[in-house]
């Protein structure tokens, strides 16, 4: 593991600061408004060396700081290292440039005939639900997405939905974002409703972080709408690491599952949080314990800014064959990149 270097800053640097919000509630939308958005309040709530800053203030810049309390919750304070906070603590190398490293890595703008509608692959689409997420991380590949050109309203949302009754090939919609979760479920609902009103729509896939984040946000009215649908639901959650399972993104899971949700998780290979068998081994079996199967396992897709959280092809591959000497085959994790043009993941 490689370990950062701090950069001093003087402490009149760090004041004021904005305060971190009190413990969260049941209500996920009011945990969504509480979520830490100052990089000196998060250094200071989970006592970092005051040295860590200005790096804090410089990434924060180029893309804000948002952590909800509940993932904050789990994080070990004092420790710079903690592995969920190496997900979302901005740092200066984020401003270095670095070759091969650029704004849109998956050329997603060139596959996007209407507006919050990528399609890329065949047979499925992917719908841009929400232009925004609970929590900021780091090696975002959407970092620099325009979410701004891509967030319809409601009534602008058929012009998208024709482009899915036109295709009759399409037989699965993919709900992502930013975090469709993010969106209230009354919206949500009547998204799906013309969704499902579409006849060669087998399969519903959503892909979020907000279960693992806020667990709270899987509530009645989510199980509701989604638990009505004849589509096939798949949620595919994101989770890098084991810590970041804790009972009550157990008991969310329990829930989905219990609407008939079929779970699957990808994760991203990140230098520093999960780079070594152990946590990837841990990672596998803290996911099945939580009845959620491993998907992917995604080497850094290369947006810029995130450069140092890369781990090179021929490491991650020497990872993977220590991993399926430890796991069931059940409990391995496909290693992938997403190569733009090509008409799936490619293996590696």
């Amino acid at each position: 593991m490689i370990t950062r270097t701090p950069i001093a800053v003087h402490c009149e640097e760090v004041v004021p600061v904005a305060p971190v919000p009190d413990t969260p509630t049941g209500d996920w939308q009011q945990q969504l408004r509480d979520v830490i958005r100052d990089p000196v309040a998060l250094c200071r709530h989970l006592a970092l060396d005051p040295a860590w800053i200005l790096g804090a203030r410089t990434g924060h810049e180029l893309f804000p700081v948002r952590v909800p309390l509940a993932y904050l919750a789990r994080m070990r304070r004092g420790d710079p290292e903690d592995p969920l906070l190496r997900q979302v603590l901005p740092l200066v190398a984020e401003s270095d440039a670095v070759q091969g490293f650029v704004d849109d890595p998956l050329e997603e703008r060139d596959h996007t005939p209407r507006p919050a509608l990528i399609h890329k692959y065949p047979g499925r689409a992917l719908l841009i639900a929400s232009p925004t997420c609970a929590i900021n991380c780091r090696y975002c590949f959407r970092r620099h997405f325009p979410y701004a050109d891509n967030a319809p309203s409601m009534n602008e949302w058929e012009q998208t939905l024709d482009y899915l009754r036109d295709d009759d090939s399409i037989h699965e919609a993919i709900l992502s974002g930013g975090d469709p979760l993010a969106s209230p479920d009354r919206r949500l609902a009547t998204l799906v409703k013309r969704l499902e009103a579409i006849p060669h729509l087998k399969r519903l896939r959503i892909h979020t972080r907000l279960p693992v984040v806020i667990p709270d946000r899987v509530n009645d009215a989510l199980l509701d709408w989604l638990g009505g649908t004849r589509l096939q639901k798949v949620v595919v959650l994101h989770i890098n690491h084991a810590q970041e399972i804790d009972e009550a993104v157990i008991a969310a899971c329990e829930r989905l599952k219990a609407a008939g949700v079929t779970l699957l998780n990808q994760s991203v290979l990140l230098r520093g949080v999960n780079d070594d068998v152990g946590a990837l081994e841990r990672l596998s079996e803290r996911l099945f314990e939580a009845g959620i199967l491993p998907y992917y396992l995604h080497v850094l897709d290369p947006v810029a800014g995130a450069a140092h959280f890369d781990v090179p092809d021929d490491e991650a591959r020497q990872l993977m064959e220590a991993l399926r000497q430890r796991l069931a085959g059940f409990l391995m994790p496909r290693l992938v990149r997403e190569v733009p043009g090509e008409k799936s993941k490619t293996p590696l």
